[in-house]
């Protein structure tokens, strides 16, 4: 994965509601998480293949990232 995706990943992530990081069940949030992605640029299939599988493995630090704004607020 490029730098590139890597910094829309977490620019998605840090403007995201917390709201919507810790209610959605895993595959929820994943899926949640690359329509963002699709709506900024457009990539193909593999493209969203990659972007999941990072999410996905990304998903404990995702969820503490979140709830450290929530206590931070």
């Amino acid at each position: 994965m490029s730098p590139f995706m890597l910094r829309q990943v977490w620019s998605v992530v840090e403007t995201a509601q917390t709201n919507v990081l810790l209610n959605l069940d895993d595959e929820s949030l994943v899926q949640w998480l690359v329509r963002q992605l699709k709506i900024q640029q457009s990539f193909d299939t593999q493209d969203a293949d990659l972007f999941s599988d990072y999410i996905h493995s990304r998903l404990p630090l995702i969820r503490d990232l979140a709830r450290s704004r929530r206590v931070a607020v």
